[in-house]
């Protein structure tokens, strides 16, 4: 399922204005830009055009994964540090990225709020830590609800704080299943009428999860791409959608993935048990060389520049072709990241 492709992190490196870094959606959700790339052609188009790119036969998939609010702010004799909770490992035992690193030691504990606190079992790298929640499993949510927010991504935080504002904009109409730390950022483009235009159409909407960890806050530390090493999430796939999947197929439809999320979950998938119920954890890396064998469009915003999800988008409509619509994109004002513009692109 691979071809070897020797590639350098610095050829996926490019330069972003300021100024189209988003740090609010548009309203309304499906207003923002999209711009169609396929093949050698770019046209530029929005999101609330997505029904006329796709037929009754074709089959649009979600991530109904929701984000939780992952970031903590805890104290340790009146020091400050800022917890980030990654993955739930078991029980309330957690793999977490903490602020000042250098600051804090195994053993010590943390007070997030009156019912909330946590003890530091282990300190890892890279600002990584494991930290146990001393709190009833069953009351967790409801206490990160309370003590909590929702982890907005780094580059935005440097513009503001977060707000209530986040807690309905960081979130998609599908999210149902609590265990990101990110959005699965394509999914929030879509309004309840855009779907029920998609419905009246009669193209098939489903659903899987992918809980977003690890990955979306960790920058790539090795020259050579094929040296790195790809965070774990956990996802599941239902039989009924996967038998959606090889009926779209035979008759010939075409599956769309809503965000890369999606798509990673899809072709780990395949490549599992090809087309048969999945649950489990999957680290793929999809990178050039790689081969498609269940999407046929991708609907993904614009990527951070050296990230894994631009080496994914460039792996599955060319690079050369992912390079030339950045470019069309940055001279025509599309806004980037998570809450920024769309892109709709075909397998190459």
């Amino acid at each position: 399922m691979w071809v070897f492709c020797s590639l350098k992190l610095n050829e996926f490196n490019y330069d972003l204005p300021k100024k189209l870094i988003a740090d609010r959606p548009i309203y309304p959700r499906d207003n923002s830009k999209l711009l169609k790339v396929k093949k050698h052609t770019i046209e530029d188009s929005f999101i609330k055009s997505i029904p006329k790119y796709l037929s009754d036969n074709d089959l649009i998939i979600f991530n109904d994964t929701k984000v939780i609010k992952a970031r903590l702010i805890g104290f340790r004799d009146n020091k400050k540090f800022e917890v980030l909770l990654i993955n739930n490992l078991y029980s309330n035992n957690w793999k977490a990225l903490v602020k000042p690193f250098n600051k804090i030691n195994e053993g010590d504990y943390l007070v997030f709020g009156e019912s909330l606190t946590g003890t530091v079992k282990s300190k890892v790298n890279s600002g990584i830590i494991y930290i146990h929640l001393n709190c009833k499993i069953s009351q967790l949510h409801k206490l990160l609800d309370k003590y909590g927010s929702i982890p907005i991504p780094p580059y935005i935080q440097k513009s503001r704080d977060t707000d209530d504002r986040d807690n309905i904009d960081y979130q998609s109409i599908f999210a149902k299943k609590e265990g990101s730390v990110a959005s699965p950022t394509a999914s929030l483009h879509f309004t309840e009428s855009l779907i029920d235009e998609l419905s009246f159409k009669g193209v098939n909407i489903s659903t899987i999860t992918l809980h977003i960890g690890l990955g979306t806050f960790l920058p790539v530390k090795v020259d050579n791409i094929n040296d790195h090493i790809m965070h774990e999430e956990y996802g599941e796939i239902s039989k009924n959608v996967m038998d959606k999947i090889n009926e779209t197929k035979l008759k010939n439809g075409r599956i769309i993935s809503v965000g890369t999320s999606t798509m990673r979950i899809l072709e780990t998938a395949f490549l599992s048990n090809n087309y048969k119920e999945f649950k489990g954890n999957t680290n793929i890396f999809i990178k050039p060389g790689f081969k498609f064998n269940v999407v046929d469009i991708l609907l993904t915003n614009f990527h951070l520049p050296k990230s894994t999800l631009l080496m994914l988008v460039c792996a599955f409509a060319g690079k050369d072709n992912i390079f030339r619509a950045y470019h069309h994109a940055i001279n025509n004002g599309y806004r980037f990241y998570s809450y920024g513009d769309a892109m709709l692109l075909y397998r190459s």
